[in-house]
């Protein structure tokens, strides 16, 4: 939920490299909600609709939202959006075992929290028909993300402003 595309150089403003290849900057990447070490958003939440689990996926409580949206102000990345229409007409099936959205509330990406639970990967994960994307355990030094971070180049968006952002992007 809640990931769009953004060009190269509009995702990455402070990245700068003169010597990227040239249609680099036209590149549109896939971007979501950090899961930052240090959340500003948590920090702001009123209701603690907002918090970070033990593993360090932050999450989102729609039911416990007031829609203040301070969680909105306070993400540097823009990763949240508020519903202000019912999301749920233009869904075509109504999935049952997911949280129901409504108007008024703040939304995010959860890795699809619900999935993981279940032992599945985020559907973005598995729609991904290219293999661009990867999702795993950083924690754990012997994990596939470890290795894919190991052996490629890696940036994160917006690193310097010590929310220790841990989405990171291979280039």
């Amino acid at each position: 939920m809640r990931i769009w595309k953004e060009e190269f150089e509009h995702a990455f403003v402070t990245s700068e490299n003169h010597f990227l290849p040239k249609d680099m900057n036209e590149k549109k990447i896939p971007l979501l909600c950090n899961h930052c070490e240090n959340p500003p958003c948590v920090n702001v939440c009123p209701t603690q609709a907002t918090w970070k689990r033990e593993d360090g996926i932050v999450m989102m409580d729609w039911h416990r939202c007031i829609g203040c949206r301070y969680c909105i102000a306070a993400c540097p990345y823009g990763s949240r959006s508020f519903n202000w229409r019912d999301p749920r007409p233009a869904v075509a099936e109504i999935n049952k075992t997911f949280p129901t959205r409504m108007k008024g509330v703040v939304e995010k990406c959860t890795f699809c929290d619900e999935r993981i639970a279940r032992g599945q990967i985020p559907a973005c994960i598995e729609v991904c028909d290219v293999g661009a994307m990867h999702f795993g355990n950083l924690n754990d030094p012997k994990s596939e993300i470890r290795d894919i971070l190991l052996n490629n180049f890696s940036i994160r968006r917006k690193p310097e402003l010590t929310t220790g952002p841990e989405v990171y992007y291979i280039v």
